[in-house]
């Protein structure tokens, strides 16, 4: 029943409805042992905390118990609630409370705290000190819950202090891929002012602020990204793909604010798929388009079609698009526009038709080509039956006219006539001062509109009134002898007017252009005052000034300063320090290709001393898999041999695989029961090959006589032990017979398959391989299309010594002409983003009929994207691509088991990985014992000496339970590939 009380008092709040009074009743049950009602419980406090303060602070020991509640979801809203007291009595529970919490085990508990910092700040502000320790602590946290909370905090404590932020930048960058939503937007804004104070501007070389001599240009030094500048920018582009708009938005101003030109056209496809969205999101997304196609106007014109108008968008989504449509506006596009345009006025909405009107008038403005066109039109909408269409269009005309007034005097009178009909006051305002302004062009016409206008002076509006006066100046200064009574009537109008604006024009007008013995010097120079010639107005967008504001922020949408608004630092004159990002970090992962600790011992039995945490195969991996019949026969001893027999036949899938092993069973079953009766006579055990490294590769070698090594005490629990085909580590061979050199009776044919093979323990290494001889040659330039030149290349699969992340490409050219070629070398490389090319040396001279090598380097950046470029020489220009196979992007890493298991786990890889590598494992020993089997066969039938044979046969089988039996702790050498 308490329960149910309790849902209806969350839902009374979830509909807004006061649940205060019941503030005591609820309060009482803080301390309730349910979960369940304590969670309701503190979701209630939360909410009215702030308002019955008095009676909160009675529970506060309640609160710092709930601190220490095992619940994780309790001591969240314990400080969630602790926090929402706004009283300065407990600010240092606050405090204390906080730092428990940032060192919380949760995530949760440590997020709870970094939202309770603000609070905190803005109950106490003197606490700021003690504050910023905690944000430092929860700034290292590398948990993506408390990223985004952490710098939210940051955001309000202490923004000025970017010096907390150096050590985490790399790991901000990295995780933010996978922080929430909302955290990613508060993370990217606040990277974006980071790198605007650390990083140089990538676009300085394309900046007007050139204006320093040649001599200073040219020591100036070409721009460098910096590595941390590329990897915001790499890690912010996957976000243009979320589903939160405010994500793409912060992505989108940071790539305008950072980005290098020629990569900001990447975030126009993401804003234009915002468009499709709420009207909401579609007009603070046009607000920033329309900041963006001022300067960075070609990125957004393949989408033009994109921002033509619906009829059913909002007055306010419609206008903001004709204003985008506008910038975009050019040569190439403009009649396409312009019929839009025409469309567009036809439509009922009239302010979204003046707003069409003008954005003609800008257009023919900005595009001298099609100015009378648009004159032409604007002049026909004159004749229109909407009296705001044509009051619009008079003002458009007014300002285009300005531009060649001379060219056109017809639109002049024909504007004048329009007098008796517009009543709209800019209207009307607007053609008075082109009649009064080109009097010149209309003398007959213009007399007769100051009589209209002074009969219905007291009748017009304020602004009309003035540019009556102005009209009534300029004849009287051009014809006097038709205006003069016209004047002084006007004059003597407006001196009794209303408004103290036109009564101090008609006193000043007066003594201007009326000279009386008290007129001053000025009389003389109004012609000049009132004729002069006025520069035509230049109509520019609303949004020019816009982008000093940050994009995407309230300032930038409201056009003013907002309250909190952090301004965008200008880009630093030199390069910070980029060292102060480096992180000192532990070296807890070994370096590739060096031996592990564990390898340094000398002996098995050291070796068996170290503790090994699990099998590389767990048990039940190994009885699911393949090899389930081979472990359930590998327990005993004796029976080794049908163990190797029943794996040949229960791993080996394919059918030639199946009736080659149950061929040899009868042949394996005969060479036993021999076997046992050499060992009689025999005493010598055979040596077990030992070294200092455990790491050991499958291998047979000729055998060669040594003298024994001191034996290896067996346990019998070693022997009850259940093992698998490839528990390797305990096993301890039998003794057997000493096996005589079998050097002079082995096959070429044979050393020559089994050449590499080793039972050694040596650790492969990188050196130890040979590269492929079979590389694959792929032509880069015909000799017909290279004028006799022809270019082949192959990718050598060798380390690049200059660059490491760079794939060596090996380059043959051969010159087919007469005549000899010069100058060898790669210009204009055009690359995608993050790619890079090392040029191989110029090559001076290559004489007709010879042939040269050389080799350069590729990053392509973990893609398949074909590297562009040309290839010169002293006469010509040969544009060429490396396009690279998804196999040459990988290189083969050698791992002990260790490091193995770690990269396995950091992968992700499950079950399928460690059965394709045990299958793999399988089939190669498989087919080695086959081919041994096969060698003692033939040798069986051409030598005679039984003895030998039979020793030969007694070795490989004491060899092959050596190699069944020994388990995968010690193999090694497993190949874990990685993309450069």
């Amino acid at each position: 029943m308490i329960r149910l009380q309790r849902r209806e008092t969350k839902a009374m709040i979830a509909r807004g409805k006061n649940a205060s009074d019941l503030f005591p009743a609820v309060v009482k049950n803080v301390a309730c042992k349910n979960i369940e009602v304590k969670k309701l419980v503190y979701v209630y406090l939360v909410r009215y905390a702030e308002e019955q303060q008095d009676l909160a602070l009675l529970s506060i020991s309640t609160f710092q118990r709930g601190l220490k509640d095992p619940n994780q979801l309790i001591r969240a809203s314990a400080l969630r609630v602790l926090s929402s007291i706004r009283v300065t009595i407990i600010v240092p529970i606050m405090m204390l409370a906080i730092k428990e919490a940032a060192s919380d085990m949760s995530p949760y508990v440590r997020k709870t705290a970094a939202h309770a910092i603000p609070k905190l700040y803005s109950l106490d502000p003197e606490q700021k000190d003690q504050l910023i320790e905690v944000i430092e602590k929860l700034l290292a946290d590398k948990t993506t819950l408390v990223a985004g909370s952490v710098v939210m905090a940051f955001e309000e404590v202490c923004p000025e202090r970017i010096d907390l932020i150096h050590k985490n930048y790399r790991k901000l960058c990295n995780l933010l891929i996978d922080v929430e939503e909302w955290g990613q937007v508060v993370i990217i804004n606040m990277l974006t002012r980071y790198a605007r104070t650390q990083f140089l501007n990538p676009n300085i070389n394309e900046e007007k602020e050139k204006k320093a001599e040649a001599a200073a240009m040219a020591k100036r030094k070409p721009y460098v990204m910096d590595p941390d500048h590329r990897l915001l920018l790499r890690n912010t582009k996957p976000l243009l793909q979320s589903r939160n708009a405010a994500v793409v938005m912060a992505v989108a101003q940071l790539y305008f604010h950072l980005a290098p030109k020629a990569e900001v056209g990447v975030i126009a496809k993401a804003l234009v798929r915002l468009l499709r969205s709420h009207s909401e999101v579609q007009y603070v997304v046009l607000q920033n388009v329309a900041t963006m196609t001022i300067k960075r106007r070609g990125m957004f014109e393949p989408y033009l079609k994109s921002f033509y108008i619906r009829s059913t968008d909002p007055t306010q989504i419609k206008i903001l698009k004709l204003e985008v449509l506008t910038n975009l506006a050019n040569e190439t596009n403009i009649s396409t526009i312009l019929r839009e345009f025409q469309t567009y006025i036809k439509s009922m909405d009239k302010d979204f038709v003046a707003a069409t009107i003008q954005a003609i008038g800008r257009c023919a403005t900005n595009i001298g080509e099609v100015r009378d066109t648009c004159l032409n039109g604007l002049v026909q909408l004159l004749s229109n039956r909407d009296e705001l269409v044509v009051a619009e269009s008079v003002v458009v005309i007014k300002k285009l006219l300005q531009m060649q007034p001379e060219k056109h005097s017809d639109i002049i009178k024909h504007m004048a006539k329009l007098t008796d009909n517009i009543q709209v006051p800019m209207a009307r305002a607007s053609i008075l001062w082109l009649i009064g302004e080109y009097c010149e062009h209309v003398p007959k016409i213009a007399p007769d509109v100051l009589r209209k206008m002074a009969k219905s002076f007291t009748n017009e509006e304020d602004i009309v009134k003035l540019q009556i006066i102005n009209l009534a100046a300029k004849l009287y200064l051009t014809n006097s002898k038709q205006t003069k009574l016209l004047t002084q009537y006007v004059l003597n109008l407006a001196k009794y007017d209303q408004n103290y604006d036109i009564r101090d024009r008609a006193r000043f007008i007066r003594q201007l252009i009326v000279p009386t013995e008290k007129s001053g010097a000025l009389s003389k120079y109004a012609k000049k005052l009132f004729l002069a010639l006025k520069p035509a107005p230049v109509l520019e967008s609303p949004f020019k000034d816009r982008d000093h504001f940050q994009l995407g922020s309230l300032s930038h949408l409201l056009n003013a300063k907002a309250g909190g608004y952090q301004e965008l630092p200008d880009w630093p004159e030199a390069a910070p320090d980029p060292s102060v990002r480096n992180v000192e970090v532990k070296e807890s992962v070994r370096a590739v290709g060096t031996v592990p600790e564990w390898t340094k011992c000398s002996s098995r039995e050291k070796r068996k001393e170290k503790k090994v945490e699990k099998p590389f195969y767990s048990d039940s991996e190994g009885e699911s898999g393949p090899t389930e019949s081979a472990d359930s026969e590998s327990d005993s001893a004796s029976g080794s041999e049908s163990g190797s027999g029943s794996e040949e036949s229960g791993s080996g899938s394919e059918s030639e695989e199946s009736e080659e092993g149950s061929d040899s069973e009868e042949e394996e079953e005969d060479e036993e029961e021999k076997k046992k009766k050499k060992k009689k006579e025999t005493k010598k055990p055979v040596q077990e090959s030992e070294s200092d490294d455990p790491d050991w590769s499958i291998s047979f070698q000729p055998v060669e006589s040594k003298p024994p090594s001191k034996p290896v005490k067996k346990e019998n629990k070693k022997e009850k032990k259940e093992m698998s085909l490839l528990d390797l580590d305990d096993f301890e061979p039998a003794p057997s017979p000493q096996v005589t050199p079998v050097n002079s009776f082995l096959s070429n044919s044979l050393v020559t398959d089994l050449e590499g093979l080793s039972l050694s323990d040596s650790v492969l290494s990188p050196a130890t391989i040979a590269p492929s001889s079979a590389l694959k040659n792929y032509e880069l330039l015909h000799r017909i299309t290279g004028e006799g030149l022809s270019v082949e290349y192959c990718f050598s699969r060798q380390p690049f010594s200059p660059d490491a992340n760079m794939v060596a490409v090996q380059m043959q050219f051969t010159n087919s002409a007469t005549a000899d070629t010069k100058n060898l070398h790669i210009e204009d490389a055009k690359l995608q983003s993050g790619m890079r090319v090392k040029e191989f040396p110029e090559i001076e001279l290559l004489p007709a009929g010879e042939t040269a090598t050389a080799v350069m380097g590729i990053d392509f950046c973990d893609s398949t994207q074909a590297a562009n470029f040309q290839l010169c020489t002293h006469t010509r220009k040969f544009f060429v691509s490396i396009q690279p196979p998804v196999g040459e992007l990988m290189r083969s890493v050698f791992l002990t088991e260790n490091e193995f298991k770690k990269e396995q786990g950091e992968a992700g890889t499950g079950g399928a990985v460690e059965t394709e590598s045990l299958l793999s494992f399988f089939l190669l020993f498989q087919k080695c014992l086959r081919k041994f089997r096969r060698f003692v066969q033939n040798t069986e039938k051409k030598e005679n000496n039984s003895s030998t044979q039979w020793n030969l046969l007694s070795s490989s089988s004491s060899l092959s339970q050596h190699t069944v039996q020994r388990g995968p702790e010690k193999v090694s050498s497993f190949h874990w590939v990685s993309v450069k």
